[in-house]
């Protein structure tokens, strides 16, 4: 997103990928109400919801065996008021596309970032790997956009806090079927730890763990695992003997961290690299593309100009420091392990008797606490 706003401006950008596709299965795949008012703005909308996707108006959840609305977007002040869900490749491929109409964009593909140039002690490019073969890359910034596990970050040495996160979640797929009911995305069975995804011709579920455990439940067997995740899923036994191997369960390992100083001379990191997000509300994604809305429409101009400095890019942090800090604290809350649980069968009726919350919570899922617009259109 990012290299399409500043090529789009007029700059050249190199993004570096160090896969040959973006082909990954169960990444963030939620493109929420706050992403979808951008590519409008952009004047790109139409085009993508053209790709194949699916809608979520509300999510759902099953507390005490009741089904509850706990978020609902039909009052967002916005063009699209859904979540859609999207390959997050067919997503990438999009932006990638549109950037690629521009003189001033290259992708190099199966290319690792390995190390930063340095001119006066200071970063004045990168240098990247693909193959046996070296490139060099002279840049007037750094952006480090390379998610959770940065190699921008660590090799700039940029430091941070980690939050934990109590729970870890298993990923897999299960076929749908002819009398399944229809479900958009949501929290389904009795404690809530089971996640339901419609992606059209599957369902992408996922089954909570407490963190660490996954290698005994592996010890345990496989059987036994299904036989648990059965027990809290709106399937079957019978329908759960899909998954019939390891290899059919992904682990996502979930944290919730942030950078004390998203930047120094010369490299700014966003997304993920600078803020990791838990899954809670699929806002990972989104946070990430406001980033970078923020970050072109602080630094377009700079750029142009052949001048960014430090503090330039500390406008970047201050600008989404909140909604990130924000964010991570209803995660926290939503997750923490300590705190007080609220008796399952009094949410229903919490939700029920104060119908505003739906509305709240669609909101601050669908929006955030800080929406961006393009600017340099």
């Amino acid at each position: 997103m990012l290299s399409y706003l500043l090529a789009r401006a007029g700059l050249k950008v190199v993004v570096i990928e160090k896969h040959p596709d973006f082909l990954r299965d169960f990444r963030g795949d939620t493109i929420h109400p706050s992403t979808l008012e951008i590519m409008h703005q952009l004047g790109l909308l139409d085009e993508l919801l053209a790709l194949p996707h699916q809608r979520a108006e509300k999510l759902q959840a099953e507390v005490a065996g009741e089904e509850v609305t706990m978020a609902d977007f039909s009052r967002l002040p916005v063009q699209c008021r859904f979540i859609a869900f999207m390959p997050q490749w067919d997503f990438l491929n999009f932006l990638a596309d549109k950037a690629a109409q521009f003189p001033g964009f290259t992708l190099l593909q199966s290319t690792a970032f390995d190390d930063f140039l340095y001119e006066k002690g200071e970063i004045s490019g990168v240098q990247a790997l693909q193959g046996n073969e070296k490139w060099v890359v002279r840049t007037s910034l750094v952006i480090g956009a390379d998610g959770r596990n940065s190699q921008v970050k660590a090799q700039a040495g940029l430091t941070g806090k980690s939050f934990g996160a109590p729970r870890d979640v298993l990923w897999f797929r299960l076929d749908k079927q002819p009398d399944d009911p229809e479900w958009g995305m949501g929290h389904k069975g009795p404690k809530q730890n089971f996640i339901v995804i419609d992606r059209g011709d599957y369902w992408q579920c996922g089954y909570t763990i407490q963190k660490g455990q996954f290698e005994a439940l592996k010890a345990a067997g496989l059987e036994v695992l299904i036989n648990a995740i059965a027990q809290v899923a709106p399937f079957s036994a019978a329908r759960m003997a899909e998954v019939d191997e390891w290899e059919k369960l992904k682990l996502l390992s979930t944290r919730i961290d942030r950078l004390d100083r998203w930047m120094k001379t010369g490299v700014l990191c966003i997304g993920d690299a600078a803020h990791a997000m838990s899954p809670i509300g699929g806002v990972g994604v989104n946070l990430a593309i406001q980033d970078a809305v923020a970050t072109a429409n602080m630094l377009t101009s700079p750029l142009l100009k052949g001048n960014v400095t430090l503090r330039d890019l500390q406008k970047v942090q201050q600008r989404r420091q909140f909604p990130t800090v924000a964010t991570q604290f209803l995660q926290i809350k939503m997750s923490g392990g300590k705190r007080k649980r609220t008796t399952p069968s009094k949410v229903p009726q919490l939700i029920n008797r104060f119908p505003f919350l739906r509305h709240l919570f669609g909101r601050l899922i669908g929006l955030g606490f800080r929406t961006e617009k393009p600017q340099h259109l």
